[in-house]
C-alpha cells in the first residue's frame, strides 16, 4: 500500500482482467501487476456485500434509472470523513461516487464522481443534462437554463446529475428542479468534466474472483501470523485463548490461531447488549468446531449504571469498563490465575487509538492477560479475503449492511447503523429510543439530542457543533445532570500560612460513609467517623477533610500540592459513591488490599499507597466527563487553620 500523505490519498491496484481489487503485488490468477488508482486515507477498503450491494444498486437506480454499469461486478467501499456514514464506492477500479447518510433527513445521498459519470453516461435514463456555449475551465461553474440543450428524465434540486458538452462528460449537482431548469439562471453546478476515460470495463466478478486473485497474498499473511504466534507461545508456558467477539476481525484472528495451535479456547464477553444473532453465532461456531467456549457476562450492569452515568458516549465509554473489562478481568482471574496469552483481532486501521499497536500488547485494566495481535496490519479487505479463502462461517449480521458489529446501542455506531438496527430489531431500537428521549426531557434537552445522535458525544466535535448551530439547537442541560463541583474557595493563601481550597461536591449520596474513608485511604493516613460523616486525610503534602454533605477542604504548604490533594480528595469521594463494582481495581491490586463488597473496600494494613487501583478505576478514568464545574455565585472568603 502506497500513501500520498500530501494529498491524504492511498494507492491501490485493480486487476482489469479479473475485475477485482488486488491486495498484493500481482494477481495470483492471471499474473497482472494491476492498474493503480487512489482512494482517501487511511484506506481501510472493504468489500461491498449482502444488503450493502442492494443499497448501492438502488441508489444508482434511483438517481439514473439503472444500475446496469455496476450490476454483477465486485464493489468495494472505503470509509472517509463525514457527518455520519460516508463511503467511497469503488468499482471498475475507480471511485465512481460517494454515499453519505444525511442525519437531518435520515436518507442516503449520492455524490457522483467523474469516473461514475463516465461509466453511467450511456446507460443513464434520467438525471442527465446536455449544455453548450460555456468554455474555458468549467469546474465549479454554474450552467444556466439558457445553455441547456437536453434534459433526460426528471430530477430535483440537490440530485446528482450527469452533464455532457460535446464529447466531454462530467458530474454535477442540480440547483433546481428539472421542470424549472430551462428558465433558471442557476440550473446545474459543474463538479467535474473531462473527456471520457479509456479505462477498461471490468468483467463480471464476485467473491470467487477476489479470493483467487489474492490467494498468494492472503496465504503469505497467514504464514506470517502463524509464525509470529508460534514463536511467542513457544517461549511461554501460559495457556492460549482467543478473544472471540463475534466480529470479523476476531474470526480472522481465530483462523490464524487455529493454524498455529490446536483447538484454542474461545473467550466471549456477553455485555448484556449483544445482538441476538451474535450470541447465537458465537455458540454455533464453537459447537460446530468442537471448541471450548468460555463466557464472561456483564448481566444487567449497563441498566444498573446508565441512570447514574447517563448515556455512554464516544468520549465517555464508561460502559466498556463496566460491561467488558470488568467481566473479562474477573473471568481471567478466576480461570487463569497464572495468566493467559490471548490472541485478538485488533487492527491499526480500526481507529486512531490502535494505529500504533504492536504484535504484543497489554491492557492495564485486565491483569494476567498478554495480548497478541496477528492481524494488526491487515485491511478490512484482507480480513474478508482470508475469511472467504478459508471458508470460515461469519456473523450473518455482516450481510445486513453492518460494517462493524458490537453492542447494539454502542455510542460508536453511526446514525445510519442505528437506523439499520431499527429495521432489523424494532423492539431493541424502541427501548433505547424511549430511554434517550426520557433522559433528554429530564435534563431539559431538545428532542434532537436523541433523534440526531447528539447523545453520542460529551464534547461535540466540530461537524456536530456546526449542525447544532445550523438548527439553532441549545444542547446545554437546563436541569442538573450528573455530578458537579461548586467552588467556594480556589487555591489561595491562608491567614495561618500555606494554601487552602474548599468546595461542595454535588453527588448522589448512595453508600454508607465508611466507603468514603476506604476510598480516601489509598492516598494517605485516614481517620473516618461514619456516625458524624467526616473523614480526615493526612499525607506528606498536606491534609484534607471530607464531610457527608459533600464539603471538601484541603490545606498544603504549596499551591500546586493543594490543587493535587484537592483533586485526589474529590476523586475519592466520587469513587466511593459512584463505584460500579466492576472489580478491575481488586484484580489489579499487587498487595491484594482491595476487595469489592457493596462498593470499594481497602485493607489499610496491606495497602502500599501505590495508586494503581485509582489508575485502573473507570470512574477516575472519566473524572472530567462525570464532573461539571458550577461556579459559586460569590466566592466565600474563609480563614483556615493549618492542620
Amino acid at each position: 500500500m502506497t500513501q500520498n500523505i500530501a494529498h491524504g490519498k492511498v494507492e491501490k491496484r485493480w486487476c482489469d482482467e479479473c475485475g477485482t481489487l488486488l491486495l498484493g503485488k500481482a494477481c495470483s490468477y492471471c499474473g497482472s501487476d494491476g492498474r493503480a488508482f487512489e482512494i482517501n486515507s487511511p484506506g481501510d477498503i472493504r468489500p461491498c456485500m449482502g444488503d450493502s450491494i442492494g443499497l448501492i444498486n438502488d441508489i444508482f437506480t434511483e438517481s439514473f434509472g439503472t444500475d446496469r454499469p455496476i450490476e454483477g461486478r465486485m464493489m468495494f467501499l472505503n470509509k472517509i470523513p463525514g457527518e455520519d456514514r460516508s463511503d467511497e464506492i469503488i468499482v471498475h477500479g475507480e471511485v465512481i461516487g460517494v454515499i453519505r447518510f444525511d442525519i437531518r433527513d435520515r436518507v442516503y445521498r449520492l455524490e457522483l464522481r467523474q469516473a461514475g459519470a463516465d461509466i453511467f453516461a450511456v446507460e443513464a435514463k434520467k438525471n442527465a443534462v446536455g449544455f453548450r456555449n460555456m468554455s474555458g475551465h468549467l469546474k465549479g461553474k454554474v450552467i444556466s437554463g439558457a445553455d441547456i440543450t437536453e434534459v433526460k428524465g426528471d430530477f430535483s434540486a440537490g440530485d446528482p446529475v450527469i452533464i455532457k458538452k460535446g464529447k466531454k462528460i462530467g458530474s454535477g449537482i442540480a440547483l433546481t428542479d428539472s421542470a424549472e431548469a430551462a428558465c433558471s439562471e442557476r440550473a446545474v453546478k459543474i463538479k467535474d468534466i473531462d473527456q471520457p476515460s479509456d479505462r477498461p470495463v471490468s468483467p463480471m466478478s464476485g467473491v470467487a474472483e477476489f479470493v483467487r486473485s489474492n490467494r498468494d497474498h492472503l496465504e503469505m499473511l497467514e504464514r506470517n501470523g502463524v509464525s509470529d504466534i508460534r514463536s511467542f507461545v513457544s517461549k511461554k508456558s501460559m495457556p492460549v485463548t482467543v478473544s472471540f467477539s463475534g466480529g470479523k476481525d476476531s474470526l480472522a484472528a481465530y483462523g490464524i490461531a487455529a493454524k498455529a495451535l490446536k483447538d484454542p479456547t474461545l473467550i466471549f464477553i456477553d455485555t448484556g447488549l449483544e445482538f441476538p444473532e451474535t450470541i447465537e453465532y458465537v455458540e454455533r461456531f464453537a459447537s460446530d468446531n468442537s471448541l471450548n467456549l468460555m463466557k464472561a457476562s456483564a448481566g444487567n450492569a449497563f441498566r444498573e449504571n446508565v441512570i447514574t452515568f447517563g448515556p455512554p458516549a464516544k468520549d465517555f465509554r464508561w460502559c466498556c469498563k463496566v460491561c467488558k473489562l470488568g467481566p473479562i478481568a474477573d473471568l481471567i482471574s478466576r480461570e487463569f490465575p497464572c495468566g493467559t496469552v490471548t490472541i485478538e483481532g485488533n487492527r491499526m486501521l480500526e481507529s486512531f487509538s490502535r494505529s500504533d499497536i504492536g504484535f504484543v500488547s497489554k491492557n492495564p485494566f485486565v491483569p494476567n492477560q498478554t495480548n497478541l495481535n496477528p492481524v494488526r496490519t491487515w485491511s478490512a479487505a484482507d480480513i474478508w479475503g482470508y475469511i472467504w479463502m478459508r471458508g470460515l462461517d461469519y456473523n450473518p449480521l455482516y450481510d445486513r449492511d453492518f460494517e462493524r458489529i458490537g453492542c447494539y446501542l454502542c455510542a460508536s455506531c453511526l446514525a445510519s447503523e442505528w437506523m439499520n438496527t431499527g429495521r432489523i430489531h424494532p423492539d431493541m431500537y424502541s427501548d433505547w429510543e424511549r430511554f434517550l428521549h426520557g433522559y433528554a426531557e429530564s435534563k431539559g434537552l431538545p428532542a434532537e439530542y436523541a433523534d440526531m445522535g447528539f447523545w453520542r458525544w460529551k464534547a461535540l466535535p466540530p461537524k456536530m457543533k456546526q449542525i447544532a448551530k445550523e438548527l439553532d439547537l441549545d444542547l446545554r442541560p437546563k436541569k442538573a445532570a450528573g455530578s458537579g463541583v461548586k467552588m467556594m474557595k480556589g487555591a489561595s493563601l491562608c491567614a495561618a500560612g500555606g494554601y487552602s481550597m474548599e468546595a461542595i461536591i454535588d453527588i448522589p449520596h448512595t453508600r454508607e460513609f465508611s466507603f468514603v474513608g476506604d476510598s480516601l485511604a489509598v492516598a494517605g493516613d485516614v481517620r473516618c467517623s461514619s456516625e458524624f460523616e467526616i473523614a480526615i486525610l493526612r499525607t506528606g503534602k498536606g491534609g484534607a477533610k471530607i464531610f457527608g454533605g459533600g464539603q471538601v477542604s484541603v490545606t498544603s504548604d504549596s499551591m500546586k500540592d493543594a490543587e493535587r490533594l484537592f483533586e485526589r480528595s474529590v476523586k475519592a469521594l466520587i469513587r466511593a459513591e459512584m463505584c460500579t463494582e466492576c472489580g478491575i481495581c481488586a484484580k489489579g491490586c499487587p498487595k491484594k488490599a482491595v476487595t469489592i463488597r457493596g462498593g470499594f473496600r481497602v485493607d489499610q494494613k496491606r495497602c502500599s499507597k501505590c495508586g494503581k487501583c485509582e489508575r485502573m478505576c473507570m470512574v477516575m478514568h472519566y473524572y472530567d466527563k462525570i464532573m461539571r464545574q458550577i461556579p459559586a455565585a460569590d466566592a466565600v472568603e474563609r480563614k483556615c487553620d493549618k492542620g
